[in-house]
């Protein structure tokens, strides 16, 4: 359901975090590889280069915060913690995966842009 009041274009509006957010190019590609299913915390740095332990752990940990990433801890020696995508966050992937597929076919425009 959609508040009336909610306009990214107010400066105070909360739907700004969110852009912020999803508009993150970790958020972006955690999202990403986290799609198809439980995935662990190293596959997801392995999938995501360049991402530092650091840098993934906070983006994890705010993608749970705001309910698009579940993490589950199984009870083993030693813990097996995997992350997955909620209802929440596969709805945002289509969007996402629009973002990525627009990228990757317009990158050699923009390459070409800046380069001119």
């Amino acid at each position: 359901m959609t508040h009336p009041a909610w306009d990214p274009y107010v400066r105070d509006c909360p739907t700004r975090q969110v852009l912020d957010r999803i508009g993150d190019r970790w958020t972006v590609l955690v999202i990403g590889a986290v799609s198809d299913g439980p995935t662990r915390f190293s596959e997801i740095a392995r999938r995501v280069q360049g991402i530092s332990q650091k840098m993934l752990t906070q983006t994890l940990r705010a993608l749970e915060s705001d309910g698009l990433v579940t993490r589950t801890v199984h009870p083993e020696i030693p813990p097996r913690v995997e992350y997955e995508l909620t209802d929440l966050g596969h709805s945002l992937r289509v969007p996402l995966r629009a973002l990525e597929e627009w990228a990757t076919t317009h990158i050699e425009q923009i390459l070409a842009a800046r380069s001119a």
